[in-house]
């Protein structure tokens, strides 16, 4: 009787050893990210916003980035004002990491008023990786999990271009975009009754590369990747469509795809 007591109590104690190693990773892995938050500088980012060529109403774009770094994550954007095939735009570019997070994100501030009331879509041009993208807007105010102003997103997704393709061209209906919650859409009818969507109240656009689409749901690994990976996203022009304005567009102009 001896032996099988010392057998069950030699196991008890390798299980107690396995469990406290995991528990003490786990601990490390959270105050890692705890102290990753500490060190992300949010304030420092928007001081640093890239001003582009591109503009809203009268406000000229000024991009700051916001990833995964402000919750603890690892990715990292780098975007830049930049020309491509010899047209000026904002880059969108940098790199994912989806250990301990999954969206980089630039943002751009625009006066009140940037978008009227009978503004009813935005008119992207942009040059893409194959990856599906969102296009945020917002009042500026807090959207994250405890925030109580919806950011409304919508997906866009890019085909993969050479430098001598021609960029693709969305037309996105206001109408379309979806409020949504640090990546929790309110998709039920009962929820988004609760958001009124008023062009004029928004102040401020975004384009995030997030491995949640705009209803919630995981962006697939086939148009957002996985572990780790660099994205590349060029947006060469942003227009704004008022209702009964005609969306006839220059030949040249012809959208590959239009959401």
């Amino acid at each position: 009787t001896t032996r099988p007591s010392k057998s069950r109590e030699m196991k008890a104690t390798a299980l107690r050893l396995l469990l406290f190693s995991l528990f003490s990773i786990k601990i490390c892995l959270v105050m890692g990210n705890v102290m990753r938050m500490a060190r992300y500088d949010r304030a420092a980012n928007v001081a640093a916003a890239i001003p582009s060529p591109l503009t809203l109403g009268n406000t000229q774009l000024a991009w700051h980035r916001l990833d995964d770094g402000v919750m603890g994550g690892r990715s990292e954007t780098t975007h830049a004002a930049i020309e491509v095939a010899g047209r000026p735009g904002i880059h969108f570019a940098g790199t994912i990491n989806t250990n301990g997070g999954g969206f980089a994100s630039i943002r751009a501030p625009f006066e009140a008023g940037g978008l009227s009331d009978d503004t009813s879509s935005l008119r992207i041009k942009f040059r893409g990786d194959g990856r599906t993208y969102k296009v945020l807007l917002s009042d500026g105010g807090s959207s994250g999990p405890m925030g109580g102003s919806p950011s409304w997103q919508i997906d866009l997704p890019t085909t993969k271009l050479g430098p001598e393709d021609e960029a693709q061209v969305a037309t996105i209906p206001l109408e379309s975009f979806v409020p949504s919650f640090g990546g929790r859409a309110a998709l039920k009818k009962e929820d988004r009754n609760k958001f009124n969507f008023h062009a004029s109240e928004m102040k401020q656009l975004g384009l995030m590369l997030s491995l949640r689409l705009s209803d919630g749901s995981s962006n697939p690994k086939e148009t957002y990747g996985e572990g780790e990976f660099d994205f590349s996203f060029f947006v060469e022009s942003i227009e704004t469509i008022s209702s009964g304005t005609s969306n006839a567009k220059k030949d040249d102009e012809k959208p590959k795809s239009e959401l």
